[in-house]
């Protein structure tokens, strides 16, 4: 029978030998960590390998995800399908292990790491969503949802803003099912920490409302179990284990230095090591002891099985609870009366022809989704009154509230989108967040996660140009929408009225294979008159909202608020032949067969102006180079919304003189 230690240098020499393989890697967290990863997935945690979608596992987020080949050796050892080859293979093209665990690609892998801070803010995300899951299905003697998500960081997570957003939150919501090892080395890759990381960690999570477990020897299996017990017991504060360890545990020249913390240890470090260690096996060879004392499959199906008889039971007693659960949880299906809701809503708001700000619009789609959706969990950055986001029947989250379906996030712009990417990834839930569209800033590289992992993620972005006016250039967006339009996998919609709001919130519940921007006005919109074909239309991203008998001579694009004003130009231009597209979502055009495109934008126009208040580059791709487009290639100003766009000439009749100036 292996020793525990025998057991966790399964996870050292795997790793090292692998990122010698390599020739790159981080070989300091694996073998720093082992001891604690072992005692965890041997002793603690529920999961099973034969079905790594069990719904009511336990979740693990290597939130230092550098430490790659950590979570690699684990799901080898313990029987996932990811073969020795896959660790011979490390960080190769197209291999199951890439240099971070991403998400989709390997078996067991929770969520994508690597940008440090946003895994452990993802592990709050999932637990956010264990914790409501279990307040929506669970009844007195019949809990189907009860499961810990476990998180391990280093100094680096805790060093990134993100984890005191996401730690903050996570205390004042008391997440008692999160436990996060804080892997506490001393080390980064600039060297010994002290030099620019000094904080009381501890009381800093005491703080947030956190137990912590102080002073764990990293390497001492008996207290790290100790820990983890002592976390279990609490059950209303979320977890901090602080794990004293020696970074490059084994390798006798190299350890507790940040020379192996992010590059091979080398063939004679490795030799030394493997003495070290007592480790007589070749690279890659696991004696079969040591196999067998790591394989988890009999005690995951006898897990997993355990609990298809406890959903059976509670299937019997609650059996529309327990078809909702199957339809949210295991399916992930929209409910059947989905789209003839959403149908309805539709005409019905075109009957209305309300001329109301989008994001007026937007709260009267999410009460519209909300009504048939009760997965819907949503949010904002403490902007609820201005983005609109609240609708009746919704109900807060907090501490005390375990069946809400609404976060109220405060300022923390960056968190909020990252914990959404968790409550995604965790399943039963389809998450949005909002704030005003400049914050997007703050929150953009989880905008780019959820679309690299394509999760469905819902970003709701208002106050959406200068229209916000007077809070003035600091507020104002110019460049956001752009650059989100040039993220793979994201649809940004920008609707120009009711009608397309409501189709783009339709269109970003029904994606399930990326995430969505949904950007609306501060200001009123008109509303447009529409076909029910131009209806249908929406939902291709871009359309002929105004034609012309014949061909066109000239071509007007815009979306948003600058619809009202092409409309309002072509109005103008009665004696020309004029169409008017209106693009809401260019990425989804972009994607319609070439038959439709041109249908829309026929090549033999070339008389084309695009309209929109922002930077003009984009457009080029819709008007080419002799094409005019009418935008705002510099900051604004603090002024009313309608004095900006004629100081800045984003105004009908601007847009009428550049299509004579054209023809």
């Amino acid at each position: 029978m292996p020793t525990r230690r025998e057991l966790a240098n399964a996870i050292r020499v795997l790793s090292m030998d692998a990122i010698q393989k390599a020739k790159s890697g981080h070989p300091g967290a694996p073998m720093g960590m082992a001891d604690i990863a072992e005692v965890l997935w041997n002793d603690f945690l529920k999961h099973n390998p034969a079905n790594p979608e069990w719904p009511d596992r336990d979740r693990f987020v290597l939130s230092n995800g550098h430490g790659s080949m950590l979570i690699y050796s684990l799901l080898h050892l313990t029987g996932y399908d990811l073969p020795m080859e896959e660790l011979k293979s490390f960080r190769q093209l197209h291999s199951r292990t890439p240099g971070h665990p991403e998400y989709g690609y390997t078996p067991g892998v929770e969520t994508t790491t690597g940008p440090l801070g946003q895994g452990i803010t993802n592990a709050v995300g999932m637990a956010i969503a264990e914790k409501a899951l279990a307040g929506q299905f669970n009844r007195e003697d019949h809990h189907i949802v009860d499961h810990y998500t476990y998180a391990f960081m280093g100094d680096g997570c805790l060093m990134e803003g993100i984890s005191h957003e996401a730690c903050s939150l996570a205390g004042t919501l008391g997440l008692g099912k999160l436990i996060a090892f804080w892997d506490d080395n001393g080390i980064s890759i600039d060297g010994h920490v002290e030099g620019w990381f000094t904080d009381d960690t501890p009381k800093r999570f005491e703080a947030y409302g956190w137990h912590v477990v102080r002073d764990v020897d990293g390497h001492d299996a008996d207290a790290i179990g100790k820990a983890i017990r002592e976390a279990k017991s609490v059950n209303d504060k979320p977890t901090l284990i602080c794990c004293k360890t020696v970074i490059g545990y084994g390798a006798p020249n190299l350890c507790g230095s940040h020379d192996c913390h992010g590059a091979p240890l080398g063939e004679e470090e490795i030799a030394a090591t493997r003495e070290n260690l007592g480790w007589s096996h070749p690279p890659f060879v696991i004696p079969d002891e040591i196999k067998a004392g790591w394989d988890a499959r009999e005690r995951g199906a006898e897990r997993e099985s355990a609990w298809d008889r406890k959903f059976a039971a509670y299937k019997q007693a609650y059996p529309e609870l327990a078809a909702e659960f199957e339809r949210r949880v295991i399916k992930g299906e929209l409910p059947a009366a989905w789209e003839e809701h959403m149908a309805t809503f539709i005409r019905d708001v075109d009957s209305r022809a309300e001329s109301l700000a989008t994001r007026k619009a937007s709260q009267n789609s999410i009460q519209a989704c909300a009504d048939v959706l009760p997965e819907i969990l949503g949010g904002s950055a403490d902007l609820a009154p201005s983005n609109l986001t609240t609708w009746n029947g919704c109900k807060a989250l907090s501490s005390t509230v375990s069946d809400g379906n609404y976060l109220h996030y405060g300022v923390r712009e960056f968190g909020m989108a990252a914990i959404m990417n968790g409550v995604a990834l965790h399943g039963g839930f389809i998450p949005f967040g909002a704030t005003f569209l400049m914050f997007s800033e703050y929150a953009r590289n989880a905008l780019r996660m959820a679309a690299l992992m394509k999760i469905r993620s819902i970003f709701v972005f208002t106050h959406d140009s200068i229209g916000l006016g007077e809070d003035g250039p600091t507020h104002q967006p110019v460049e956001q929408i752009a650059t989100l339009r040039l993220i793979p996998n994201m649809s940004t919609w920008r609707p120009c009225d009711t009608v397309e709001t409501a189709v783009a919130w339709k269109a970003a519940v029904e994606k399930n294979s990326g995430p969505t921007t949904l950007i609306f006005s501060r200001q009123g919109l008109p509303h447009q008159e529409r076909s029910p074909g131009q209806i249908a239309d929406i939902g291709r991203g871009g359309y002929v909202l105004r034609d012309c008998d014949g061909t066109p001579e000239a071509i007007i694009v815009a979306t948003g608020s600058e619809v009202g004003l092409a409309m309002a130009a072509a109005g103008q231009l009665e004696d020309r032949k004029i169409r008017v597209v209106s693009m809401p979502c260019a990425e989804i055009f972009d994607r319609q067969d070439a038959a439709y495109r041109e249908s829309v934008l026929p090549a033999a126009v070339t008389a084309r102006v695009a309209v929109e208040a922002g930077v003009t580059d984009y457009w080029h791709k819709y008007v080419g180079l002799t094409g005019r487009v009418i935008g705002l290639n510099r900051f604004g100003e603090s002024a009313p919304a309608d004095q900006l766009f004629d100081e800045f000439g984003i105004t009908a009749d601007k847009v009428a003189a550049a299509v004579r100036e054209l023809l």
